[in-house]
């Protein structure tokens, strides 16, 4: 059924093909439009991917369940009601080699506010509890003589003043111990009165009585305008730090990638057509085709409204190169037609029984294997809509459209195209016959090279496949993991000084937060982070608070635990306790009485202890004890102080190694939450959908491709075999990512797929036509190298362009992302090299033991029915 419905598709083409440009060329206008509606800053939150670990379902529990300060459930939900109806925002105010402190800069500060008061969205949050408090109104609320004087009157006031008036006014305001200094960068000197750097502090409130729901959009709204009104100001930076200025700074990454790393795909793509082809014509069609490509699969997003993340990059990289595969395999078979009509009649043929009956039949003989390799490397990628992340599931919908896209394209508007321009070209006296590229002296010896060691050594060639195959697979098990965090490398010099609009610039705000890091890091920073564990189960055992203490002795000795001074390093039930002992007299011979063998910890009745504490210091107890409304415990909790400057790992397995002790010979189950655990359920997760992906995928392709060439070539077994090279080709990428020393992250995720696609088009094209070959009657080794050396070539050519395009990624700054493309360009080379050198093996060794039998079966069925 597949292969009728292409051969009318096909005979469409042939008798029509300048009725068929034309509609795909206005097609193609008309898809191309929706890029323009392309959303590239998407909304995307990947907080629901690690929802269901039990680190997250624990640490949602400890937020739902405890006061974060300490304090009583009531004040805790009312503070949470006011806080939802107030929002500060920092503005930063920078001018490198100037002075943020001068009368000129104050007054544009000041007049910054008047903006802000009189934009409908900020002024009405800035009444009442709203209000904008720095430097500039401290100075200016001086000099206007009134702490409640109006704006207006505070600029008109400090305008009046001379400049050496406002200097003493600024050294008097910043004196040592003043509150003001807070304002300023952690390297100013009190009573200074030169400086390059101030902050602002915005505060946003909603009227007590808005509901909360109308609270939200409006004080979002307002949030955008502090924004938008900050970059506005000229004669300073003015910035903010906040979502919208990351929004923008991934919109222009985005853009980035594009300008940069598509041209220069582009380019390399058009070097290596010009080395295959050889020839202008066929590279100027193909090109077009792939041009086509990429713009239908934008503009199909763009009219789906399906967002684009800066991972959305790999996606026309990756249709490029399969546009360019699919042209490479019509061209070479369309080569070969023609060069096998020339042959048959000893001349080249004329443009009436040469260039549409040639294309005809090359487009007949792959347009199936085509198909297959659409369908397989939509299924393949379409299987990442499993996938936790919405960055991956978003790019597996643009790829599984735009190879859909492609193969429309390369069956239709290309070989129409190129029938068209070579009819022409032939009519003026132009011959068009050109050589394939797999029937090179050079080409043909090393494409053949797979074929000899199938006939002589097969099965050798088999077990030392699966033997390193084997190995590469172990070595998932010892790969480096790491979460859905991506850093963002440095720009090379080079990229931001290319001209517009190619040159990389660095966003605003990534450079924005190194200066604040800078020169703000001791309000950004502390030199210790907090971890917790929370411990549920039988909370009143008599043996708990032992447990607790050994975890806390553990803890003290490891390397990641931070010693506070005269802080607690540790907040814990037995923290509290001996708080409670200290202050309370009566609390602590009760507590004695609870404790049996005298080292100072309860290990009786700690019902009544948990009481003791929740009557004396309840707040204090709320904040490390879960009490039920029924009196009853449910939970401890224990907060840990560890080194900032600890690993996450090292902080995950301290606090790990501490639950652990907690459970140890007790009924208890403890979990550690905290950064270190978090990312560490990250990985895992992240680990388990590359999993789950891989397997739906090949199980996805392996089942239909068993049903497609059953039907198609009579064998279901021929299908099997098709996907082993996948397999393999998977299993040695991962050997080679922990050789390379390349993180298992969610970018490379992607990898899987992109394995899954693209290798399996390698194998197809082989194994389609060796199944031609043999249906045609030619004896399995003259099949195996005609199969070879005419897919072969095209499959090199496809290897050399796609590689090439993945090469391009090498120019993005996030190493992740660099990464993908080190694994996609040596993906492509393995599957090249296996489908050439190991699938020959296995396919020669499929017709001997399968193929031979299953028809030797079948031809001594009827006597057996006979002789019944």
């Amino acid at each position: 059924m597949l292969g009728k419905g292409l051969d009318r598709l096909v005979g469409v083409v042939m008798d029509h093909n300048r009725i068929v440009v034309v509609v795909l060329l206005l097609l193609t206008a008309g898809i191309a439009m929706g890029a323009t509606e392309l959303n590239t800053n998407p909304d995307t939150d990947d907080s629901d991917a690690l929802g269901d670990t039990e680190v997250a379902q624990k640490q949602a529990y400890i937020e739902d369940r405890y006061a974060a300060d300490g304090r009583g459930e009531e004040v805790q939900l009312n503070e949470s009601e006011r806080l939802a109806r107030t929002r500060s925002k920092t503005v930063y105010v920078h001018e490198p080699g100037g002075n943020v402190l001068s009368k000129a800069s104050l007054l544009r500060t000041l007049r910054f506010q008047r903006t802000l008061r009189d934009d409908p969205a900020v002024g009405d949050l800035l009444d009442g509890r709203g209000r904008i408090d720095g430097v500039a109104t401290l100075i200016s609320s001086r000099v206007a003589g009134d702490g409640n004087a109006t704006l207006d009157a505070r600029i008109d006031a400090l305008d009046e003043t001379p400049a050496s008036e406002v200097e003493l006014l600024v050294s008097e305001t910043l004196a040592d111990e003043s509150v003001a200094t807070a304002y300023m960068p952690d390297d100013y000197e009190p009573g200074a009165t030169t400086a390059e750097s101030r902050r602002i502090e915005v505060r946003l409130a909603a009227d007590g009585d808005t509901e909360l729901a109308a609270a939200r959009p409006q004080l979002q709204r307002a949030d955008q305008r502090v924004y938008r009104n900050a970059r506005a100001v000229t004669g300073s930076d003015y910035f903010t730090l906040d979502s919208h200025a990351f929004d923008r700074a991934s919109t222009q990454q985005t853009n980035n990638t594009f300008q940069l790393i598509v041209p220069i795909a582009l380019a390399i793509i058009l070097a290596v057509l010009a080395f295959v082809y050889r020839d202008l014509v066929d590279i100027l069609v193909g090109f077009t085709g792939v041009v086509v490509s990429v713009l239908w699969m934008f503009g199909i997003l763009g009219w789906l409204q399906v967002p684009a993340n800066a991972a959305i990059i790999v996606g026309p990289v990756l249709i490029v190169g399969l546009s360019v595969d699919y042209g490479l395999h019509v061209f070479m078979r369309y080569r070969e037609q023609r060069q096998a009509a020339t042959t048959e009649r000893g001349v080249a043929s004329t443009h009436d029984d040469g260039i549409r009956p040639s294309m005809f039949r090359s487009l007949r003989n792959v347009a199936v294997a085509l198909a297959l390799v659409t369908v397989t490397t939509a299924v393949g990628f379409a299987a990442n809509l499993t996938n936790d992340f919405s960055a991956i599931r978003g790019l597996a919908v643009g790829i599984s459209v735009g190879v859909v896209g492609s193969f429309v394209v390369f069956v239709t508007l290309v070989p129409a195209l190129k029938i068209g321009i070579d009819g022409l070209l032939e009519r003026l006296g132009l011959d068009r016959s050109k050589r394939p590229l797999g029937d090179g002296r050079v080409i043909r010896p090393l494409l053949l090279g797979g074929v000899g060691l199938a006939r002589r050594a097969a099965p050798a060639v088999l077990v030392l496949a699966l033997v390193v195959g084997t190995v590469g697979a172990g070595a998932w098990f010892s790969l480096d993991r790491q979460g859905i965090q991506q850093q963002q490398g440095e720009v090379a010099e080079w990229k931001q000084d290319l001209p517009d609009p190619i040159g990389w610039d660095r966003p605003d705000a990534y450079r924005h937060s190194d200066f604040v890091d800078e020169a703000y890091r001791s309000d950004r920073f502390s030199d210790y982070d907090r971890s917790q564990i929370l411990v549920q189960g039988p909370v009143t055992d008599p043996g708990t608070l032992d447990q607790l203490a050994a975890a806390e002795s553990q803890l003290r000795e490891s390397e990641v635990f931070y010693r506070a001074g005269d802080r607690r390093s540790i907040a814990s039930p037995l923290a509290a306790i001996e708080e409670l002992a200290a202050r309370d007299e009566r609390a602590a011979a009760r507590l004695d009485k609870a404790d049996t063998d005298g080292d100072g910890i309860p290990d009786r009745n700690l019902d009544a202890v948990y009481d003791a504490l929740y009557e004396v210091a309840p707040e204090q107890a709320s904040n490390v004890i879960e009490r039920t409304d029924g009196g009853e415990y449910a939970s401890l909790r224990m907060i840990v102080l560890v080194k900032e400057d600890a690993t996450l790992d090292e902080r995950a397995t301290a606090m790990q190694a501490a639950a652990d002790r907690i459970e140890a010979d007790s009924d208890l189950t403890a979990t550690a939450v905290g950064r270190g655990t978090i990312v560490e359920a990250e990985s895992i997760q992240t680990a388990k959908s590359i999993l789950e992906t891989l397997l739906i995928a090949l199980v996805a392709v392996f089942v239909m491709l068993m049903i497609v060439y059953r039907v198609a070539e009579g064998s279901a077994s021929l299908g099997a075999v098709t996907v082993l090279p996948i397999v393999l080709v998977t299993a040695l990428l991962v050997g080679s990512m922990f050789l390379l020393d390349i993180p298992l992250t969610f970018v490379t995720a992607l990898l899987v797929s992109l394995v899954v696609g693209l290798g399996i088009d390698y194998s197809i094209h082989i194994s389609d036509r060796f199944a031609q070959e043999l249906d045609d009657g030619t004896d399995p080794h003259a099949a195996l190298e005609r199969a070879v050396t005419g897919t072969g070539g095209a499959l090199l050519g496809s290897t050399l362009t796609s590689a090439g395009a993945f090469t391009a990624i090498l120019l993005h700054p996030n190493p992740q992302i660099r990464s993908f493309g080190t694994l996609v360009v040596l993906a492509l080379t393995l599957s090249f090299l296996v489908s050439v050198y190991v699938l020959p093996s296995i396919l020669l060794l499929w017709h001997r033991h399968v193929r031979d039998a299953s028809a030797a079966i079948e031809s001594r069925l009827p006597d057996a029915v006979t002789s019944d």
